[in-house]
């Protein structure tokens, strides 16, 4: 057994933080569109994505301990230039999700308030704009968020929320009240005729992402080679459990024509607590989900933005950019990334609907995340040959033959689901098809194009004096 005080992380825990990074309620009304089908979704999702992602990343991290995470993962792979490009996907992923993610707690908020705000355009973006210029603020001050207080955030606002929306669904079904949808073995197999049919099946992919970041944590893990399976056994089937189950409870109550992207989860609360005479747990209910959502987010607000703040050791941002203030906080960038996410918010004001807003920044976000994802994969490839040497405390058995099933998996299913992003859901209005794919193709190609002018002309001087 592994007595070493610094490798406190055992199974439960790193389970726990697992779940505080890929579970968030904000997903299930995605997915909830698929109706009974959402169970095969989820499970097919999870083998071909979820466990690819855990598995390499447990053995990257492993094998490179050094600040960065995927930085050095691409870097010692494919060369400094990849990894500067890696490390941006993986922070600028982020800048569509952040609106995202502060629409689906507005409109939390608005279920307290006055629920027709829920979907209102500009209640949502002025919202979003002065909630994430006050966390901007926090931060510059030095907040920091401590692993205890995203696990009492995964608790408090997704496990227990997401428990009782399950245990009211449960009741439901069992008191004999009809279902908005069919529970069948043929309805469990999902319609794949029209691919557009399967474009919010890509939200899974964001859901399920962001294991890469506990992975940083393996070298505090206490017997790696058997903790991480477990640990990442566990926490993908509460994952799983809650989303299915979730999904479906949504699914059960809303007709799915009906089902809203950013306030489907409140919908279906109020209807079932409204039905079984418990309107009282609203108000508290909404303030666990608002503050389980904000806990999320702050933890992201700042953790990226220092990931790519720690490239500017080697010269790869400017002089700018690598400011950090009397609190030790990268205050520039954080600002920089304000005003990305300020602009990427006005796409409320563009879209027919707040669904449909809410959509299309997942799927920018989708995009340029599963891009950061095929890098990684590739380099887990090549550092098995180029850096075979290196211990991995974990490692993916079966040798070489083990190493290219999961990551080419991995590619496969990141590829395909990149693909099919592009595609306009059938389930929802988008308006404007050439507004739609504009703003797609263009949000990929400019934040794929920035890194590479950057790294391109960064000049000797931005390299930080001893």
């Amino acid at each position: 057994m592994d007595t070493n005080p610094r490798k406190f992380l055992n199974v439960p825990l790193l389970a726990l933080l697992n779940l505080s990074v890929m579970t968030s309620l904000r997903n299930l009304p995605i997915v909830s569109e698929f109706g009974f089908a959402s169970s095969f979704f989820y499970l097919v999702v999870a083998i071909v994505f979820l466990f690819p992602v855990s598995l390499i990343a447990a053995e990257l991290a492993t094998g490179w301990t050094k600040t960065g995470g995927i930085y050095i993962w691409v870097k010692e792979a494919f060369g400094p230039g990849w990894g500067f490009f890696a490390i941006w996907m993986q922070w600028i992923h982020n800048v569509p999700w952040f609106p995202a993610i502060l629409s689906f707690s507005a409109s939390a908020l608005a279920y307290l308030i006055n629920p027709e705000l829920a979907n209102h355009r500009m209640y949502l973006l002025l919202f979003t704009l002065c909630g994430f210029w006050a966390f901007t603020f926090f931060n510059t001050l030095g907040l920091k968020v401590s692993s205890w207080f995203s696990a009492f955030g995964v608790i408090c606002g997704t496990i227990i929320p997401g428990i009782l929306l399950i245990v009211l669904g449960v009741v439901w079904i069992a008191q004999g009240n009809p279902s908005e949808i069919e529970f069948s073995a043929q309805a469990l197999i999902p319609d794949v005729s029209n691919i557009q049919n399967l474009v919010f099946l890509t939200g899974l992919f964001l859901a399920f992402g962001g294991l890469e970041v506990s992975a940083a944590h393996a070298r505090e893990v206490q017997n790696p080679q058997k903790t991480f399976p477990r640990s990442i056994l566990i926490a993908s089937i509460v994952a799983l459990l809650i989303y299915s189950f979730g999904a479906l409870a949504i699914a059960i109550m809303i007709p799915k024509e009906q089902i809203s992207l950013v306030s489907g989860l409140m919908q279906a609360f109020a209807s079932f607590l409204g039905h079984f005479h418990l309107n009282w747990m609203m108000i508290p209910l909404g303030i666990m989900i608002i503050y389980g959502a904000i806990g999320e987010l702050n933890a992201w607000v700042i953790g990226p933005v220092r990931s790519m703040h720690a490239t500017s050791k080697h010269g790869d941002l400017p002089p700018i950019f690598q400011k950090l203030n009397k609190k030790g906080a990268p205050v520039n960038m954080l600002v920089f990334q304000a005003i990305i996410v300020t602009i990427a918010s006005c796409v409320f004001l563009f879209m027919p609907t707040a669904s449909s807003a809410f959509w299309i920044l997942s799927a920018v976000a989708i995009q340029i995340y599963l891009v950061m994802y095929i890098l990684m994969f590739a380099a887990a490839i090549k550092l098995r040959y180029s850096h075979g040497h290196v211990e991995r405390p974990y490692k993916i058995p079966y040798r070489k033959h083990g190493i290219w099933f999961v990551a080419s998996l991995g590619i496969l299913s990141s590829t395909f689901a990149l693909v099919i992003s592009f595609l306009p859901p059938s389930q929802l209005n988008v308006g404007n098809l050439f507004f739609y794919e504009g703003f797609l193709i263009g949000s990929l190609v400019i934040m794929s194009i920035i890194p590479y002018l950057i790294y391109k002309f960064r000049k000797p001087s931005w390299h930080p004096q001893p």
